[in-house]
């Protein structure tokens, strides 16, 4: 049974429709997160869609000189 599941999350990562991938999300100031965003940012596009999330930050991050 655990194999099946296996194959049935393999399956849906490399049918994931929607999906930039990681590389698009990290040039694009995101981060890859699995299941949810944390405080402070919002779901931006998926890297691998529906289980991993390309969130960034809600506000600008600002360099300080």
């Amino acid at each position: 049974m655990g194999i099946l599941v296996l194959v049935f999350m393999f399956i849906s990562l490399t049918q994931h429709g929607d999906a930039h991938g990681p590389d698009s999300c990290s040039h694009g100031g995101g981060l890859c997160r699995m299941g949810t965003c944390v405080s402070g940012e919002y779901l931006a596009q998926y890297c691998f869609e529906p289980i991993i999330l390309c969130c960034k930050n809600l506000s600008p991050v600002t360099s300080e000189s």
